[in-house]
């Protein structure tokens, strides 16, 4: 057996499972998940009929650069969504089965394992990027998120003689859990670092488009460089249909970026089995060219939290500037504040320290939770509703 799983811990789902495992939730009350960040908002009704009208497709194998018609639909949408001047879709463009396994792919197209390399993380983290970067032969670091910076990584707290070994690292804007929204003043010192030490930046946009101000939607990684006068070197972006168009189970998403990185990507990717099915690839074609429906599922999200936030100010609730988390302190320690949640209320919420590693400057997820506003308003609202009952016990 590969001795680099052994370095793997178990996913905070596994460690949520094993938390309530002795334990009976008060009888006479429905079950409410906000734990699992899972889109529970209606799949649109022209994406369902793009997928079933292309079964045809299943006839074929498909191509791991995809089709032209979707990595055309994916150049546009960044041109549109970002104001990027032009993107090449048959160099910069690759469609990939969910932002998942190509955040998890890029580490071992890009990690030199028998370099003894670094791949940086921001913590707390989607546990993908840990797994990637230990099965790939580096080491992680990461640097937590600072509460007093609205939630920013302070690169400048890493040492030269980490950075002098890192070879990729992993940003998220808009962050899991925190919501916050990387600053063009931060994307420009992690563009610095890049350039002086040579790493990969692979940025997870997943949340992009659940924002609230349409006004000001969040600012990407690749709109960042050209705002900044730079191009695209060792710069890729990574984003999904799951959030923004609620088809999680479809598996669909793209990668986009730096056109000599796509090429080792795509030729990583070839061996790994990662095309796309053609009937996913025609829905996500149509999908990538409506915004309608985005700006409908946004105003969904924004209902739940105009209605949830003010019940939830005890536990510091503040509006994200991006996602579906809130990003919650808790009175006693968040494992033990979950479990009694659960036991007392049947709700289940998710430790904030399981998202995340101890540092020397300790677990930035210690007494918190995270919660998915997912589910239909109405469940939220019963669900935050016996979550101040059970705060009000302290």
């Amino acid at each position: 057996m590969n001795p680099l799983l052994d370095k793997l811990q178990p996913y905070p789902f596994e460690k949520l499972r094993r938390l309530f495992a002795e334990v009976s939730p008060a009888p006479g009350m429905s079950a409410i998940s906000l734990g699992i960040g899972e889109p529970k908002h209606a799949t649109p009704e022209f994406i369902r009929s793009a997928l079933a009208g292309n079964l045809d497709g299943l006839a074929n194998y498909p191509a791991t650069a995809g089709l032209p018609a979707l990595r055309e639909a994916i150049a546009a949408w960044l041109v549109l969504r970002y104001g990027l001047k032009d993107i090449d879709p048959l160099t910069e463009v690759l469609p990939v089965n969910g932002s998942r396994e190509a955040l998890f792919a890029i580490a071992q197209t890009v990690v030199d394992g028998g370099r003894g390399g670094v791949v940086v993380c921001p913590n707390p983290f989607y546990q993908i990027y840990e797994g990637a970067a230990l099965l790939s032969g580096a080491e992680p670091y990461f640097v937590n998120a600072d509460p007093a910076l609205d939630y920013r990584i302070n690169y400048a707290a890493v040492p030269d003689s980490v950075w002098r070994r890192t070879q990729l690292v992993y940003a998220c804007s808009p962050g899991n859990p925190t919501g916050n929204v990387m600053p063009l003043e931060e994307w420009r010192t992690l563009f610095e670092l890049s350039e002086k030490f040579g790493f990969v930046i692979a940025s997870d946009e997943c949340y992009s488009e659940l924002y609230y101000d349409e006004a000001n939607p969040p600012l990407g990684a690749l709109q960042a460089a050209q705002t900044l006068g730079r191009g695209f070197e060792r710069l890729i972006m990574f984003s999904s249909l799951s959030k923004r168009s609620n088809v999680p189970g479809m598996r669909s998403g793209f990668v986009a970026g730096d056109a000599a990185l796509m090429k080792q990507f795509l030729l990583y990717r070839t061996y790994q089995g990662g095309a796309m099915s053609p009937p996913v690839q025609a829905a996500s074609t149509a999908a990538w060219r409506d915004e309608d429906h985005v700006r409908a599922n946004r105003r969904l999200y924004a209902e739940k939290f105009s209605a949830l936030l003010p019940l939830l100010a005890p536990l510091g609730a503040q509006m994200p500037g991006g996602g579906f988390y809130l990003w919650l302190k808790t009175p006693i320690a968040d494992d033990r504040f979950a479990r009694d949640l659960y036991r007392d209320y049947n709700v289940t919420v998710l430790p904030g320290s399981y998202l995340a590693r101890e540092t020397s400057a300790g677990n930035p997820g210690k007494d918190r939770i995270r919660i998915a506003l997912v589910a239909p308003l109405a469940e939220c609202r019963e669900a935050v509703e016996r979550l101040s009952k059970f705060t009000l016990s302290f």
